[in-house]
């Protein structure tokens, strides 16, 4: 019996230590550095064929077909307030899912992936530029740069006009 329990100890403090990390799929946008938790990530593609969609909000960029799923493109660079990106550069794009809808964020660059320790999470700092802390879920430091993580929820629910989970 004694042996079991130690199995079942050492299998939990396994878990326990999986969970302390997260993988982040990096994006660029504007410069700036931002984690996508991997979870949420299905796609990763370049948008082409976008329709627009007449009076949607200014974000969104319109709808795409990608593998017979209609996916609403979202322009992060407009979301956030930024200037668009100079002629001649590709579009990337990460396709999430939010509340059993399809939507493709409009990014600069896609990076890595990124496993990183949760422990090293730190709320938003003081002086986060206004337009990156109401999208996110906390930073990560790293060398040289800071990662701000970007809140599904808290982006898509504002464009959305419904009110942020507590």
């Amino acid at each position: 019996m004694k042996n079991d329990k130690n199995t079942i100890d050492e299998s939990a403090a396994a878990q326990a230590a999986a969970g302390e990390s997260i993988q982040y799929v990096t994006v660029v946008i504007g410069g700036q550095l931002f984690g996508l938790p991997i979870s949420q990530v299905h796609d990763v593609f370049v948008p082409e064929c976008v329709t627009c969609v007449p009076l949607a909000p200014p974000e969104v960029q319109g709808v795409l077909n990608l593998r017979g799923r209609i996916v609403t493109a979202i322009n992060m660079r407009r979301r956030l307030s930024l200037p668009p990106l100079e002629g001649g550069q590709t579009m990337m794009a990460v396709g999430i899912e939010y509340k059993s809808e399809s939507y493709g964020l409009v990014i600069d660059t896609v990076g890595e992936v990124l496993t990183l320790p949760d422990s090293s999470r730190e709320p938003n700092p003081t002086n986060l530029d206004q337009r990156w802390a109401e999208i996110s879920a906390g930073v990560h430091r790293l060398e040289g740069q800071l990662m701000v993580i970007l809140d599904v929820e808290r982006l898509l629910g504002a464009m959305m006009n419904e009110p942020l989970a507590a």
